[in-house]
């Protein structure tokens, strides 16, 4: 087992697994276990460090995941530097947060999943859907379940997919299973460009621009995407005076604005929005 110590003042785990980017994580009592494709770790934050631990052979693939080589600094420091306050107040309370190398399957079926769903329930399904058709495998003594290959996920009807609480999504999701089994590689669209990635992923069933715009920037760390949400749509009307009520171009905005920077701000304006709502509620 390796164990691994970064600097948690830009890697805090708890806001980089909870601000809606992965769902395979869970929270024990030293930290979160996170799962990702067939492989496992933990994390933890506790004070000035962030630690992490996994199997050694895993080590390259969780600092990658983790994002650990990036600048995040100087992303911060670039944010600080906007003339908009809310974006600095976001930065500074979200500075944490960094954006996953998460693996491209899974992101795409993770996502297309989440449509029109709350997290807890999205992550329901997703962990239903590994223990039926994952593998067993272990970590830290304990048995979880892999994400399913393309071809196990194929073996099985869409009236499975609604038994496990998928709903209309289950015949995308299915289809999406087949369409990979036929040959439909998803790795093609990384040498894309933005542009060109978003409207590729249109065009599979299931998936609009929302989803699209999750899966570039989560999936393909596309940090010139910006998905629009609730929580973003009232930053958008809330903070920035905007007028547009097409989600779609709102996210353009977003990207026209902020460049290659997009990403990384929308997670800090989405972290600091849902936080600033939620402890108004509770006032």
């Amino acid at each position: 087992m390796a164990e691994l110590k970064f600097g948690s003042e830009y890697f805090d785990a708890k806001d980089t697994l909870t601000c809606g980017q992965t769902f395979r994580f869970r929270e024990v009592e030293n930290g979160f276990k996170v799962f990702s494709a067939d492989k496992a770790c933990r994390i933890k934050t506790d004070g000035e460090y962030t630690y992490l631990y996994c199997a050694d052979q895993d080590v390259e693939y969780f600092k990658h995941y983790f994002d650990i080589k990036r600048d995040y600094a100087g992303i911060f420091s670039s944010a600080l530097s906007e003339s908009e306050d809310i974006l600095k107040k976001s930065a500074i309370v979200g500075k944490g947060i960094r954006i996953l190398n998460q693996d491209k399957t899974e992101t795409l079926f993770s996502f297309i999943i989440s449509q029109n769903n709350n997290i807890p329930r999205i992550k329901g399904i997703i962990e239903r859907l590994c223990t039926a058709l994952g593998d067993k495998k272990e970590f830290e003594g304990e048995t979880y379940c892999t994400f399913p290959t393309p071809e196990k996920m194929a073996s099985v009807d869409v009236d499975f997919y609604k038994s496990i609480g998928l709903g209309y999504r289950a015949e995308y999701v299915y289809r999406l299973s087949k369409s990979i089994c036929d040959g439909y590689n998803i790795q093609n669209l990384d040498s894309l460009s933005t542009v060109e990635l978003n409207k590729q992923l249109l065009f599979i069933y299931g998936v609009g621009k929302k989803v699209a715009d999750c899966v570039s920037l989560f999936g393909f760390h596309r940090s010139d995407a910006f998905p629009v949400d609730t929580w973003i749509e009232k930053v958008y009307v809330d903070d920035f005076n905007g007028t547009l009520k097409d989600r779609a171009k709102i996210a353009e905005w977003f990207v026209d604005r902020f460049k290659d920077n997009s990403g990384y701000f929308q997670q800090y304006l989405f972290h600091y929005k849902r936080i600033m709502e939620k402890s108004s509620k509770t006032e």
